[in-house]
């Protein structure tokens, strides 16, 4: 009778950068106040006079009619909303997210975006929040 092993050159180790990136802390209610009214801020100055057009004439694409930012445990994202007017459309509205911002711990936050696969891919590490919403703010990865 065998055993069974382990493919080789696989063994658990310990990380303690990644544990401490992967917090499961609770966000503190008045930093989740802050983060909130910070990215109001950049959205209402700079993200919809930058990204949200006037309807077309004869809509046949989806087109971005708003965006907005929510907290979801120690996620805060940044989330766009769209009019899909086809006659085949599924539903006349849809929000897709495109920038996460991610709770670390000790006013640090993990900014991720929205990759095209379907899954957030994690940039940068430990940022200031001023940090992270510059690089939203700079537009490239971070486009709704």
């Amino acid at each position: 009778m065998s055993r069974s092993r382990r493919p080789p050159g696989r063994t658990w180790v310990y990380d303690p950068a990644r544990a401490f990136r992967q917090s499961k802390k609770p966000v503190p209610p008045d930093l989740q106040h802050q983060v909130q009214r910070r990215a109001q801020e950049l959205i209402d100055s700079t993200l919809k006079p930058r990204y949200i057009q006037p309807p077309p004439q004869k809509p046949h694409f989806n087109y971005l009619v708003d965006i907005y930012a929510k907290w979801r445990g120690p996620f805060f994202y940044f989330c766009s909303h769209y009019c899909s007017p086809g006659p085949r459309a599924l539903s006349p509205f849809f929000e897709s997210k495109f920038a996460r911002l991610q709770y670390a711990g000790i006013n640090r936050f993990n900014l991720a975006y929205f990759r095209h696969t379907g899954q957030w891919w994690e940039v940068a590490q430990l940022l200031s929040l001023e940090e992270g919403l510059s690089r939203i703010e700079a537009g490239g990865i971070f486009t709704p």
